[in-house]
């Protein structure tokens, strides 16, 4: 996004309803605490719980920073505007927030291939699973995800970099995203457009790949236990990351595969929405709520702060 004529882009938000404003406030910043809450109670568990030390929890773990660094580089600026009422972002800051943004929603996709492939291990091969899931293996697969989205994010960005903005410098968002700013921009966008769909398409591609035959392998080797117990306890371990995984690429899917989707500027916006604040709210409930342990080690924490208030 070359810095011509247009230094400062104005966002447009949702809507200029002060009555809707205020309800949006509210529901994002609600939202958005809930999200930041859930995700650092997981993570706080999971470093102090010594149940919780297996690879399992240290995916989702990191899984958790990611959500909180996810929301946390859109939600907290959309909320700025609507309490201020300044729309105005800088060209810098613009940039920074489509590549964070960018950065940790591709690296998500990344990292739940990596959950799924764990996930394969322990049920496929239960007893080459701390052999296999060592805990380097673990920390090179959260390297090479995160490896992986900022190599898939770095050329839409280096393209992007030399949009010129001549005439318009008003975003229909409530923040820096590719479709609306390809939208005002005045330079041939056909190369653009379609480095980004490559990207995406690629992504999609390879960490779904991942995750079909994961699960394809996983629910064969279920259906060959003999007992009804162990499939039941094998799916629940499964179960809450097969819904996260269905949400992310359920609307990932939806806004780059639907055509109406990029026209649809309020949709596009809605789901970006549904995105940025719902998901990562969600994510830590459906982990908690359907994992005993997690719910063990969450009774335990709150049985020692009030041992340790009543001191």
């Amino acid at each position: 996004m070359r810095n011509g004529t247009v230094t400062t882009f104005i966002l447009l938000g949702l809507t200029d309803d002060p009555q809707l404003q205020v309800l949006i406030f509210i529901f994002l910043f609600l939202t958005y605490m809930l999200s930041v809450t859930g995700n650092l109670t997981i993570i706080t568990l999971t470093l102090v719980d010594s149940h919780l030390k297996t690879p399992m929890y240290f995916f989702l773990k990191n899984f958790s920073f990611l959500e909180i660094s996810f929301t946390s580089a859109c939600i907290p600026r959309y909320l700025y505007s609507i309490a201020t009422g300044d729309k105005v972002i800088t060209y810098n800051a613009c940039v920074i927030q489509v590549f964070f943004i960018d950065l940790c929603g591709v690296t998500e996709f990344f990292l739940l291939s990596a959950m799924s492939y764990d996930r394969y291990v322990a049920i496929c091969k239960p007893l080459h699973y701390v052999t296999i899931m060592s805990n380097r293996v673990c920390r090179i697969l959260i390297i090479c995800c995160w490896m992986a989205g900022l190599w898939i994010i770095i050329p839409p960005l280096g393209v992007g970099l030399n949009l010129k903005f001549c005439d318009s410098n008003i975003i229909d968002h409530f923040g820096c995203d590719a479709f609306p700013l390809v939208k005002i921009s005045c330079s041939d966008t056909w190369f653009m457009e379609q480095t980004v769909i490559i990207c995406a398409v690629l992504t999609l591609n390879m960490t779904l790949t991942c995750v079909v035959l994961s699960y394809a392998y996983i629910i064969k080797t279920i259906f060959k236990f003999p007992a009804v117990q162990q499939r039941k306890k094998a799916f629940s371990t499964c179960s809450s990351h097969m819904i996260v995984v269905s949400i992310t690429y359920g609307t990932c899917i939806f806004i780059y595969m639907n055509p109406t989707a990029k026209e649809e500027v309020t949709i596009n916006k809605i789901v970006s929405l549904l995105i940025s604040s719902i998901s990562p709210t969600l994510n830590p409930f459906i982990y908690t709520l359907r994992n005993n342990q997690v719910r063990k080690a969450f009774k335990d924490a709150i049985k020692r702060i009030a041992l340790l208030s009543t001191k």
